[in-house]
């Protein structure tokens, strides 16, 4: 009886201990990310994650009354990372699309982007038509694989499609004649360049035109946070406070909540 009463015993207090650790981490917001996407989410010298999305969920959390907590992911295995429960939602540049509309619970969108073709100084790529015959880099597992991959014409008339993993790795390979074209983001291939100083330049002519969400999971706690999350965007675009915090980035107001 003795005996039994002590294992009865450990368990009532490992059984508190869990619900413990369960209420520590209630109150955190994980947010996965390519640490190296600026200026939505990037690592910076000193080792602090920062950017647009970082500025914009960190208000957003300290609203919510939540810990912001930035876990930097392999973007490939991003839909793995957030239905597995290890990040609350993906928050990082991530295009709206019908594929993950079905997978997940989108926010509204909250920037547009277009995917284009960056290519060197030096180059005679002026269209998308003089990508035939080029060899293409792109971030695996990205909206511009994606945005190739449904442009048939132009995934046909390329000469080879190069993955990497991250787009700064595709940009310096491009800058040392690695590959002819890199397809990106707009958003980031600009900020990139004016701050990097590189010899690079983005070809007018758009490849698609996407817009960036928020993706939580399906289930009914991820559909309460994302409903939170928007409310809470909105709030923050009708106070300036968004328009605030996109001049910082960008040096104007690109936001499109409510608009």
């Amino acid at each position: 009886m003795k005996k039994m009463m002590k294992v009865l015993m450990a368990a009532a207090v490992l059984a508190t201990a869990l619900t413990g650790c369960r209420k520590a981490t209630d109150g955190k917001f994980v947010l996965g990310l390519d640490a190296s996407f600026p200026p939505l989410g990037f690592t910076e010298a000193n080792g602090d994650i920062v950017g647009y999305d970082i500025d914009l969920a960190k208000e957003v959390c300290k609203r919510l009354n939540k810990e912001f907590v930035a876990k930097p992911i392999n973007w490939e295995a991003k839909e793995m990372e957030l239905s597995s429960g290890s990040i609350d939602c993906i928050w990082n540049g991530f295009t709206i699309n019908e594929k993950r509309l079905e997978e997940m619970a989108f926010t509204t969108p909250y920037l547009n982007n277009d995917q284009v073709l960056v290519v060197r100084k030096d180059s005679d790529i002026k269209s998308l038509k003089d990508a035939k015959g080029k060899v293409i880099g792109v971030q695996a597992g990205s909206s511009a694989q994606e945005a190739i991959e449904a442009n048939a014409e132009f995934n046909a008339s390329v000469k080879k499609v190069a993955l990497y993993e991250e787009n700064l790795t595709a940009l310096t390979d491009l800058e040392v004649g690695g590959v002819d074209a890199v397809v990106m983001d707009s958003v980031v291939a600009n900020y990139t360049i004016v701050t990097s100083g590189k010899p690079l330049v983005v070809v007018d002519e758009s490849l698609a035109k996407e817009a960036y969400g928020i993706g939580f999971r399906k289930d009914e706690k991820g559909q309460a946070l994302r409903d939170a999350v928007q409310k809470t965007l909105e709030e923050m675009a009708n106070d300036g406070t968004i328009a605030a915090i996109s001049t910082k980035w960008f040096g104007t107001d690109l936001n499109v909540i409510g608009k």
